[in-house]
């Protein structure tokens, strides 16, 4: 199937049928990266491992930091020497093998299980990450109206990934809490990685069916085919970068600027939200109707169901996977009209309301006490809150780098869009700590809702300049 023929293999809704092939792919991946990352924190102060808080959080924010540093190199060398397709495959099979390295404590001392495990997954997602998403532009003409809405929906694989595993991964780890802890976190960290065998496989069985030559070859040996629009990537691979291109290069790295502090902030969800969550916040529990009890063991049955703490990093992809669809429709709607908001305004709006969402928690932090838990709902509005911000900037940035980056290097610049991650990771690891020596949790949340909302004010007011330098992009 040639790169034409792929694009024009669409779905009853328009996209292209390779978008959907990815996004099982990416569901996967995702599961088996939130699963891992829902006990992460949880783990690492355990008995097994022993880290305080702080040592936690420090640990936790350089692995989600290096995780979003590799995707520059791989990209790189996908771009250069190996191509998309074969950067995925490798990546997944790193990623596979992390979640069991992770699960193999008991048989190996735990921090080396702990470290090795991370480390592989690490390397794998440098391979992994840009490269799925550089594919999934490549199906879309370069100002095809659909892309943002592609990518949207792209998205929502992410996050259906995200949302069930929590429930898995968390209910095998902290449900099973009267087990010994060696037993307790291996069978979560085992089912984190058999959801990316699962993908891996299904990527492997249908990639031909679907991609046809997308992403097979670098971009330098696409001509190979003899496809047109691989003919034409091989020689554009020769030739030096117009001004015009350069120009869209520093929108690029504008955009990376400002997604630096909507991820530091956005991550707190696997660090200080998520011991807010387990030390704060009243966790009911939940009971079964008479119908159900019936089905269910009898100690579950009379007792019901605790709602673990793990199980609110579930609320972000639910509410994406909801909510998704939504934007994806306004987007397309609005571009019909050409009254679609531009890249940067989208970008102001995703930091404001992050800003937004903690500004909520830290009020409903002011009727915290040591005798008195706060009610869920403060988290979960917080969670929906953060959710909408994520929808107008994390899919759109995807979508901008296949847009202003030039061909011959798309992965790479698509790892400098996942370095904003890095760097934000990073961040918000260091002043997670801060939730350890920062007693009132309230003056913690209100830091990043000041800082976030504020920045998003300044992005607005300089959309402008920025939007000269992406000429014309949309």
């Amino acid at each position: 199937m040639t790169d034409e023929e792929v694009k024009h293999n669409v779905a009853k809704n328009g996209h292209p049928k390779g978008l959907y092939m990815l996004f099982m792919v990416e569901m996967w991946e995702r599961f088996n990266y939130y699963g891992m990352r829902a006990l992460l924190v949880y783990f690492m102060t355990s008995a097994v491992i022993g880290f305080s808080d702080p040592q936690a959080y420090k640990v936790y924010g350089w692995f989600t930091a290096l995780v979003y540093a590799t995707p520059l190199l791989g990209g790189f060398l996908a771009d250069r020497y190996i191509g998309k397709r074969h950067a995925i495959t490798i990546g997944a099979i790193l990623m596979a093998l992390g979640q069991f390295t992770l699960a193999s404590y008991g048989f190996i001392p735990a921090k080396v299980a702990l470290y090795a495990g991370l480390a592989l997954i690490i390397a794998g997602n440098g391979f992994f990450k840009p490269n799925i998403s550089s594919i999934v532009g490549e199906l879309y003409e370069p100002n095809d109206v659909r892309r943002d809405g592609g990518f949207t929906i792209f998205y929502m694989g992410i996050n259906i990934g995200a949302f069930f595993a929590p429930f898995v991964t968390g209910y095998l780890g902290e449900v099973t809490s009267t087990s010994p802890a060696w037993v307790q976190w291996r069978w979560g960290f085992m089912a984190a990685g058999l959801g990316m065998v699962i993908g891996l496989v299904w990527y492997l069985v249908s990639q031909e069916k679907y991609l046809g030559h997308v992403g097979l070859l670098p971009a330098r040996k696409a001509g190979k085919f003899q496809d047109p629009t691989e003919i034409a990537k091989a020689e554009e691979a020769n030739r030096p970068l117009t001004q015009d291109e350069w120009d869209k290069i520093k929108a690029i790295f504008t955009f990376t600027f400002i997604a630096i502090f909507f991820f530091a902030f956005f991550e707190q969800a696997g660090s200080s939200l998520s011991k807010f969550a387990q030390t704060s916040i009243h966790l009911p529990t939940l009971h079964f109707p008479a119908w159900l009890a019936a089905l269910l063991p009898e100690h579950l049955a009379h007792a019901g169901l605790e709602f673990k703490a793990s199980w609110f990093q579930s609320i972000n992809p639910i509410s994406v996977v909801i909510l998704a669809p939504l934007f994806a429709k306004m987007w397309i709607k609005l571009g019909s009209k050409g009254k679609e908001p531009s890249i940067p305004f989208k970008f102001a709006m995703g930091v404001f309301l992050t800003g937004f969402g903690f500004l909520i928690l830290a009020i409903g932090a002011l009727f915290l006490s040591p005798e008195h838990q706060i009610n869920m709902m403060w988290l979960v509005a917080l969670y929906v809150i953060h959710t909408c911000g994520e929808l107008c900037l994390s899919p759109v940035g995807l979508s901008m780098v296949t847009k202003l980056s030039p061909a011959k290097f798309m992965s790479m610049f698509m790892g400098v869009w996942l370095a904003s991650s890095f760097v934000g990771n990073l961040m918000g690891g260091y002043f997670a700590t801060l939730s350890s020596s920062l007693k009132n949790m309230s003056v913690f949340f209100a830091i990043p809702a000041g800082i976030l909302m504020v920045f998003g004010v300044l992005v607005w007011a300089f959309s402008g300049k920025i939007k000269r330098w992406m000429h014309g992009v949309n």
